[in-house]
């Protein structure tokens, strides 16, 4: 059978998550996966792929600490599921950080129950680097266990695989988000078609490709909101005349052009 769940099954499914974090519970988290999944935490940083992999990231990221998620909107699209959220962190050292995120989760069916086929979760290491030191000796001390638990769970290759979240769009994505969401908020098709390199297939407005005149028009006096760079991607929470939305600008992997400009705008509430 296709897949072809209702959004508050899809985000059922994928509240099973939270739950199972906050019950340190590493056998349920594992298996709320498909067995070919991938998790890609931070976006930038090398996935996670399989049972192992995925278990291997529970340790050294998960099982330490205390996390909290806290969810502004949740909203859904065909077999996915997108979270605007924050989440807190306390590590065993007593330090502790609060993290600005959006995570995308694509649901897949598996052996008749729906599971999570990818998790990729946008969220800026740096600043969180930044912010756990900002905490003194307790931040040394979490920074520390950190690295030891990475060396040990996922070898040499797993620290490099982190860093590699250090890379990416950036800035540079972070003003070509500017410009678009400017351009939309004043109802400015030129520039947006401008930015999305004169294609109308970059555009994509819950699902449906759209031109750039009529991006505008549905998202005129956008106000934008929480900005994250992570990887080649910008994720932005925004307020449309008709409630909240969540962007994800995805760019070329070598070259700083626009490939997709996505809008997710059908919330679903508990």
């Amino acid at each position: 059978m296709p897949l072809d769940p209702t959004a508050t099954q899809l985000r059922d499914a994928v509240l099973a998550s939270p739950r199972a974090v906050a019950a340190h519970d590493r056998d349920a988290w594992v298996g709320l996966f498909a067995r070919a999944a991938v998790v890609n935490d931070p976006v930038g940083s090398t996935p996670h792929t399989g049972y192992d992999a995925i278990a291997r990231f529970y340790d050294t990221f998960i099982a330490p600490n205390e996390i909290v998620f806290d969810v502004a909107h949740d909203f859904t699209g065909p077999a996915t599921v997108l979270r605007d959220l924050s989440i807190t962190i306390t590590m065993a050292s007593g330090a502790r950080v609060r993290v600005p995120m959006h995570l995308r989760y694509e649901v897949v069916e598996e052996d008749g129950q729906l599971r999570i086929g990818h998790l990729a979760a946008y969220w800026e290491l740096l600043p969180m680097v930044g912010q756990l030191m900002g905490t003194g000796l307790a931040g040394l001390r979490a920074g520390t266990r950190l690295g030891a638990l990475l060396l040990r769970n996922q070898g040499p290759s797993g620290l490099i695989g982190m860093a590699r979240a250090c890379t990416g769009i950036g800035r540079t994505g972070k003003r070509i988000a500017q410009r678009l969401c400017a351009a939309a908020t004043a109802g400015d098709h030129s520039t947006l078609h401008t930015l999305a390199g004169g294609r109308d297939t970059v555009l994509l407005w819950s699902g449906e490709t759209v031109s750039a005149t009529e991006f505008t028009a549905r998202a005129r006096g956008l106000r934008q909101g929480k900005t994250l760079a992570a990887g080649r991607s910008v994720t932005i929470s925004v307020d449309l005349p008709a409630g909240p939305a969540l962007l994800i600008l995805d760019f070329h992997p070598a070259h700083d052009t626009l490939e997709t400009v996505r809008v997710h705008t059908s919330t679903v509430s508990s």
